[in-house]
């Protein structure tokens, strides 16, 4: 098959979707794969090292897509790409379609075979999003310790504190693979931390391998108002298999909340788990509302390129190889857990969690293969 990986264009964005090691892997499968120069540039991988592993390079985008029976990419395309997509073209990436229904009917009409990263399950996990959420996890909270500082608009709170004053404050919603490393770093700086999630089996665990500076709560609309008024910050750590984010939070919320306290929201990818939520960059990372402060960078570990591209590909390698050697088809009809990954397949929407998000009809990825045996 031929593979193309071009450059990620979100703004910031500086990962590649397939690192040299990962470009020589599939050409020894014998598959060919051809790079868009530059596209490796900001994780540290200049074109020269994609050559010397058997891969072409491209001059542009266009030039990469055209190449391409499969795309493998980091981000969803953006509008500007969605007309280089076309039927029949397999395309691998992290979606997020349950936050962007325009998204979600573009890909439908390309015909193309859509797989998502991040709905990719094996066992009960979602082994292709758990590197990227250990770093925005971790990065949350590196994140939330920066606006916290008087000079960008927060309260002035050193989480740590320091010796005979107190700690800043810091509530966690979510005990997932986000939320456990977002606390991990938060109880690592010294900080008072709150972790707070439905599932008690997991509290359980928690509470028996965190830091003794870290409690565990079970997760109330109750419990988080009253534990929303002592936050410094607040990390939204919480995540439905591929469908929108849970809206924990309200506008009016926000009103007994401190001022300058920092709301950083992971989840901003599904929509937010904020109702005051909205999309930002790292060029312009936060905004204010009622005296919080929002960080809702939605592609946060784009900022740490040379850590994040070699976490995604060390995950994605294995399956973008079976992806390819098996065809989008076969893939769906014999791998389970490439048929989690279907979103969209020829048109059709299969599944559920991004169908309900929009009303839209769907049919599992199961039975679409299924009517083409």
């Amino acid at each position: 098959m031929k593979i193309g990986v071009p450059t990620e264009i979100k703004p910031q964005e500086n990962r590649v979707a397939m690192t040299p090691a990962g470009a020589e892997r599939l050409v020894h499968a014998g598959h060919e794969v051809c790079v868009e120069s530059g596209a490796g540039i900001g994780s540290g991988f200049d074109d020269a090292s994609y050559t010397e592993v058997g891969a072409v390079i491209a001059p542009t985008a266009a030039a990469t897509f055209e190449f391409a029976d499969m795309i493998v990419k980091v981000k969803e395309p953006l509008e500007s790409e969605w007309p280089m997509l076309r039927e029949g073209m397999t395309l691998f990436t992290y979606l997020h379609l349950a936050a962007s229904e325009p998204l979600t009917r573009a890909l439908q009409d390309t015909g193309a075979y859509c797989f998502a990263y991040e709905t990719l399950e094996l066992d009960r996990r979602l082994p292709l999003l758990t590197p990227m959420s250990e770093v925005a996890g971790r990065m949350s909270v590196q994140a939330g310790a920066k606006f916290l500082e008087k000079p960008h608009g927060g309260s002035g709170i050193l989480l740590g504190g320091v010796p005979g004053v107190k700690r800043g404050r810091v509530l966690v919603l979510g005990g997932g693979v986000v939320g456990t490393n977002a606390a991990r770093m938060a109880c690592g700086l010294g900080a008072d931390v709150t972790i707070m999630d439905l599932d008690l089996d997991r509290l359980r665990y928690l509470d028996e391998v965190m830091p003794r500076n870290c409690r565990t709560v079970y997760s109330t609309p109750l419990a988080i108002r009253e534990h929303l008024i002592h936050a410094d910050l607040v990390i939204g750590a919480v995540l439905i298999h591929g469908a929108a984010a849970p809206k924990l939070v309200k506008r009016a919320d926000l009103a007994t909340m401190k001022p300058g306290t920092v709301i950083v929201d992971v989840a901003i990818d599904q929509g937010g788990c904020f109702e005051t939520s909205k999309a930002t960059t790292h060029a312009d990372p936060v905004y204010t509302i009622d005296g919080v402060l929002h960080y809702c960078v939605a592609n946060m570990p784009g900022a740490v390129p040379r850590t994040s591209t070699h976490a995604l590909t060390s995950a994605t390698l294995e399956w973008t190889l079976r992806l390819a050697n098996l065809g989008a088809v076969e893939a769906v009809r014999t791998n389970r857990p490439l048929a989690t990954a279907a979103n969209v397949l020829a048109g059709e929407v299969t599944y559920e969690g991004v169908a309900n998000a929009f009303g839209m009809d769907w049919v599992s990825a199961e039975e679409w293969a299924a009517k083409r045996s």
